[in-house]
């Protein structure tokens, strides 16, 4: 590790820099567009579809070995990134803002889950084992911060600009992206001018891209021979069903007004309860399921879980009946999110069980492929339906849909002792031929 630069120094900035884009792509772009009056079905389909390159990440992640360092590509990226941020904000008030800020949201989404792969890869060539136990609490917090500062302090700027400028949306929000592109290339500069320049940090030119795909589908092949395969699959696609469904039409119903059935927050209301209070109880569920699972494992955890994850959708059909107010909404919010947080740890800890052998590291990266496909999917239609049958219905509808998620996970077969800390599969590497099919 170079010692002249101590990773206080990058470490923080670096998840940062991976936490806004992401939040921009698949959060905020939501809210900014149902002001600028697209429909919920538009919405939801528009924005789902920016699912798509961290669903395909894995499949060109080899590649980034290939050319240049992991040091170039994160701040080459960090440049993009700043420059589809400035592409958002020049395009919002124009008359093809619609075509424009999909565009720049897309190169957002392609260089920011580019710049992912990076990232974390120099995290593990610049840090020994030690310091990289120490700062993965580190990079998850500031990740979460950034996740904080973009659904809550940014939303809440633009719509105090609005206030500002008498209820021009489009300038408000064009503002607000502006301010956002002077943050990234002010991180862009910071990142350049620290970033250590590990000796391992280099191009792996001794492998070919002809190689690179063999493995790649040497990969893939295996992952799809695993003995729990159609579980597996059916497991990472459908637990997380209902909230692939409530994700988007949650942050909608919270902003859309009264006489559609919404809650008619303001941006700087929806910015308080999503962005802040909700992020707060989605980390402190977060928590409290890996305590738990590292205390007793998966398997002792898993049921629980899965009632923390489905049975607090409720607060939804409870709110559009009762349309509470704001301290309300608050709580109700916190609660979905804090078990949404908790019950997700089973699904984490899932994709690193299905993982388990001599590939984990690229079967992990093609569970995070369906990880996503499970948000996208539902994403799709999830704005069509809610239109079709208003919010109430759509929450009815999505706790029914948690019936899917029991079924997924009645099916699963998990070593009662993974997940307890200080345990050791170490059968997973001698016994390899196990996990696949004959």
């Amino acid at each position: 590790m170079n010692n002249s630069k101590s990773p206080w120094s990058w470490v923080p900035s670096l998840y940062f820099a991976e936490g806004l884009p992401n939040v921009a792509v698949m959060a905020i772009s939501v809210i900014m567009y149902k002001q600028m009056g697209l429909s919920n079905a538009e919405i939801t389909f528009y924005t789902s579809w920016l699912y798509l390159p961290w669903m395909l990440k894995p499949l060109w992640s080899p590649f980034v070995d290939l050319v240049k360092t992991k040091r170039w590509w994160i701040i080459t990226m960090q440049l993009l990134v700043g420059a589809a941020f400035g592409g958002v904000a020049f395009t919002i008030p124009t008359d093809f803002w619609l075509q424009g800020t999909l565009f720049f949201f897309w190169v957002m989404a392609f260089t920011s889950a580019t710049h992912d792969i990076a990232a974390d890869g120099f995290y593990m060539l610049e840090l020994t084992p030690n310091d990289q136990a120490f700062y993965v609490g580190i990079r998850s917090t500031f990740y979460r911060l950034a996740t904080i500062f973009g659904q809550g302090v940014l939303v809440m700027v633009a719509g105090n600009l609005q206030v500002i400028y008498r209820n021009s949306i489009p300038f408000s929000w064009s503002l607000m992206f502006y301010g956002v592109t002077g943050l990234f290339i002010g991180l862009w500069l910071w990142h350049g001018y620290v970033l250590p320049r590990p000796k391992a940090d280099k191009a792996h030119t001794a492998n070919t891209p002809q190689q690179i795909m063999g493995e790649l589908a040497h990969t893939i092949r295996t992952f799809f021979c695993k003995k729990q395969v159609v579980t597996g699959i059916l497991f990472m696609l459908f637990y997380r069903m209902p909230e692939g469904l409530l994700a988007k039409v949650a942050a909608l119903f919270l902003v859309d007004n009264e006489s559609n059935g919404g809650l008619g927050l303001s941006p700087q209301e929806y910015g308080l309860v999503q962005g802040t209070v909700g992020v707060i109880g989605l980390t402190l569920g977060g928590i409290l399921g890996g305590l738990c699972v590292s205390r007793d494992g998966l398997k002792r955890w898993l049921w629980p879980m899965v009632l923390a994850i489905t049975l607090p959708d409720l607060v939804y059909i409870y709110m559009s009946y009762v349309l509470p107010n704001l301290a309300i909404v608050n709580v109700c919010v916190f609660v979905e999110q804090f078990g949404y947080g908790f019950g997700f740890t089973a699904y984490m800890m899932y994709l690193i069980y299905y993982s388990r052998g001599e590939f984990k590291t690229s079967h992990y990266a093609l569970c995070t492929t369906f990880m996503s496909l499970s948000m996208m999917l539902p994403g799709f239609f999830a704005g069509a339906l809610q239109e079709a049958v208003g919010y109430r219905m759509f929450f009815i509808i999505v706790v029914i849909s948690c019936v899917v998620t029991y079924i997924v996970t009645a099916m699963l077969k998990i070593d009662p002792n993974f997940g307890i800390k200080g345990y050791n599969d170490e059968a997973e590497a001698t016994d390899e031929q196990d996990d696949y099919q004959e």
